[in-house]
């Protein structure tokens, strides 16, 4: 085994963030309010009633912060932009100001040879859109297409490749269906609206970029092993309802233009809507991004089990489907179970599943360990670079069995605001002091710089001397 993991020439290394986890600045220079900002001060939301006003303070120390990224050799940095900050209420004119600040951040990157790659959603949806029913409203996806529009034109001489939005199956399982993020709404399986205007966002948004004159475009998704808890019959399908619900939800109309068959009866469009949106959502894509984390195993309820507090989510009753810890002897210490081969099975999937599909970017893969600095001021975290590690050889993995992975960015750059959990879960490969705001570069860091020049990783000219994905 070589030191370390190898990937194929013109492999892509890079790292990602959020514009809510990150910025801070929440009222600043015209910012909105956004459906997180709302959450976060909402008595009980948060662990430790943390939100992310401040973050680590990005908005303020951004130049500095590049520093760390291109002093790691990274060729591509994720960032999102905040959507509230562009359009402060969602829809109307542009806020100049924040329009100024993504002008530098790009600039800034281009300066220090590294591709921006910005993701145009990343869950902060302006707070004004959410009073007017938010993701279960059509109108938002349109409203979403305008705010793209104006991004693409300040930004789109500049920026070759964009991302429209993340994880729309955990915005929508978590915040529509579940409580556990923001809006918070509870809805069961009448959240499946906002999966679907969701998806139509992200056609819209193509339409937009491609438009505008964008070279690249992709989507990032959430996607993980689903397996049952036993060969049981209502396990077996209660893992494929919820694996249905979660991957093929949202994989299959972007992919293959189609909904999953079972799951049409749920959605409250006759036959000539879904045909006429479904051609938008399946545009064809430069890329498909591929967040991973963990496999979840399912079984069926059983009576009398009080399923409450086995996982870090509230599952309501009636749902016919129950997650259950997944037996793993490696955990994160956010009790998340490390499966690097996971990571194999999802790619393998993907591609037997969807012939023909656009290349593969890992947008999003990490995992959070508690480490502090050492008495010398140091971070080690070898636990962070095993797994790292591991993952990176499992994406190895699937492209000796054929599937075509073009990069892969770790998650997450800088420790931040993780959500529902606040600042106790670190993910980052440069430490934060959240009351100092001082930045020390992990072991992780210094590791994944290696890798990235073990690989020598040099990026493809395409015919117009621009770099190709």
């Amino acid at each position: 085994m070589s030191e370390f993991p190898q990937l194929p020439a013109g492999f892509r290394f890079g790292m990602s963030t959020a514009a809510y986890q990150i910025e801070g600045a929440v009222e600043e220079d015209g910012r909105g309010v956004s459906i997180w900002d709302t959450f976060t001060h909402e008595p009980g939301r948060i662990r430790g009633g943390e939100n992310g006003d401040v973050a680590i303070d990005h908005y303020h120390r951004w130049e500095s912060d590049l520093a760390h990224l291109a002093d790691a050799g990274i060729h591509d940095y994720r960032f999102s932009i905040a959507w509230p900050r562009i359009v402060p209420r969602g829809t109307g004119s542009a806020n100049e100001t924040g329009l100024a600040f993504y002008d530098r951040l790009v600039d800034g990157l281009l300066a220090r040879g590294i591709r921006p790659v910005p993701t145009l959603y990343h869950w902060d949806l302006p707070q004004a859109l959410e009073d007017r029913g938010g993701w279960l409203a059509r109108e938002t996806a349109e409203a979403f297409a305008d705010y793209v529009g104006i991004v693409a034109e300040r930004l789109g001489d500049r920026v070759r490749d964009w991302i429209t939005l993340n994880e729309m199956s955990v915005h929508t399982l978590y915040g529509y269906a579940l409580t556990d993020h923001a809006p918070g709404r509870g809805l069961g399986f009448e959240a499946l609206p906002a999966a679907h205007h969701q998806l139509l966002a992200h056609g819209l948004a193509v339409r937009a970029l491609r438009s505008a004159g964008a070279e690249r475009v992709g989507v990032a998704a959430q996607h993980f092993p689903v397996e049952a808890a036993s060969d049981a019959e209502e396990d077996l399908v209660a893992a494929g309802t919820f694996h249905a619900l979660t991957n093929r939800l949202f994989a299959q109309p972007i992919l293959a233009g189609s909904y999953p068959e079972e799951l049409r009866p749920l959605l409250p469009l006759d036959d000539a809507q879904l045909a006429s949106d479904l051609a938008v959502i399946s545009a064809p894509l430069d890329f498909y991004g591929v967040n991973y984390y963990e496999p979840v195993r399912i079984e069926a309820p059983r009576a009398g089990v009080d399923y409450a507090g086995t996982l870090e989510v509230d599952i309501p009753e009636g749902l016919p489907f129950a997650p259950v810890p997944y037996p793993s002897e490696e955990r994160t210490d956010f009790g998340w179970a490390i499966v690097p081969a996971g990571l194999t099975a999802v790619l393998a999937e993907l591609h037997e599943s969807y012939p023909g599909m656009p290349p593969i970017v890992i947008t999003e893969n990490g995992a959070s360990f508690h480490d502090v600095p050492n008495a010398d001021g140091t971070v080690n975290d070898p636990r962070r670079i095993a797994y790292l590690d591991a993952h990176l050889r499992a994406v190895a993995d699937a492209v000796a069995a054929g599937v075509d992975v073009r990069g892969y960015y770790v998650w997450s750059a800088f420790d931040n605001f993780e959500w529902a959990a606040g600042y106790q879960e670190r993910f980052g490969l440069v430490y934060v002091d959240y009351a100092t705001q001082e930045r020390i570069r992990k072991s992780s860091w210094a590791w994944y710089r290696d890798v990235i020049a073990a690989n020598a990783s040099s990026p493809t000219p395409s015919s117009d001397g621009q770099e190709q994905a």
